[in-house]
Parts: C-alpha cells; sequence; structure tokens
C-alpha cells in the first residue's frame, strides 16, 4: 500500500522514545529498566599478571567493571574484568567462574562492583561483588 508521497507506508514516525534514543544512546534509554542482582562476593585474582599494571593506581571502592569470556587456555571459564576504560584488571578466580561462565555463555550479562581495594607494597587486593544485569 503506498501512501500520497509515494512511500510505502512502513516508515516509523519520530517519537519520543526515538528521539531520547538517538540523544542518549540505547544504553541509558534502558538502564531505568534494568536491575542488578547481587550473586556473589569475591576479588580480583591475577592482578600480579597484567600487561599494563598501571590500571591497578587508578581502581577504586565504586568502579563498575565489566565481566567478558575470555578464550584462556589455562583456564575454559575463564573470565576477564575490565576497567571502564577497557584495560585489564584481572579474572574471576578460577575457582569462583564456572556457574558465572555457564551463565555469560547463555547470554547473560554480568557486571562487578569494587567494594574495597587494599594496597600492600606492589600487592593490590581488589575485592568485588559481582550481579547479574536483568532486563
Amino acid at each position: 500500500m503506498e501512501t500520497d508521497n509515494g512511500s510505502s507506508g512502513l516508515s516509523i514516525p519520530e517519537t519520543k522514545l526515538i528521539n531520547q534514543v538517538e540523544r542518549m544512546g540505547l544504553g541509558e534509554v534502558l538502564k531505568p529498566l534494568t536491575r542488578e542482582i547481587h550473586l556473589f562476593d569475591s576479588f580480583v585474582a591475577g592482578t600480579h599478571h597484567l600487561p599494563d599494571p598501571s590500571v591497578l593506581d587508578s581502581v577504586k571502592s565504586g568502579d563498575m567493571l565489566t565481566l567478558k569470556r575470555e578464550d584462556n587456555k589455562f583456564d575454559s571459564n575463564a573470565i576477564v574484568m575490565n576497567a571502564k576504560d577497557g584495560r585489564k584488571v584481572g579474572y574471576v578466580p578460577e575457582k569462583d567462574n564456572v556457574i558465572f561462565a555457564r551463565l555469560m555463555d547463555a547470554g547473560k550479562l554480568l557486571s562487578a562492583k569494587v567494594t574495597d581495594v587494599e594496597r600492600k607494597g606492589s600487592f593490590v587486593k581488589i575485592r568485588v561483588s559481582i550481579f547479574l544485569v536483568d532486563f
């Protein structure tokens, strides 16, 4: 079916929602519709094997870390934790990662929030809470 202007009539009219998505981005529009479900408290493993250890200088309590599955020859369930700028902070500990890896492999989104940072010389212990991001 054609309209008076020759188009098929299948175009989507501009709406308030479309304007918001264009202005703010889809992630920000959906943010109020998400909730974080606390799953587990743990720590960041592997901080002494980082390619860029300077990332640890900027990690502080309250920071959000993104979790991403990693193809890793040492651990088939490896989940890397990245800072907001994308730099690797470390990993979910191997002893804790099996169920989280299964959730992520099934398409679930997980995140972590830094709850405490303890520095002892060159050693940095970062405690985190891991969350399932639900829509």
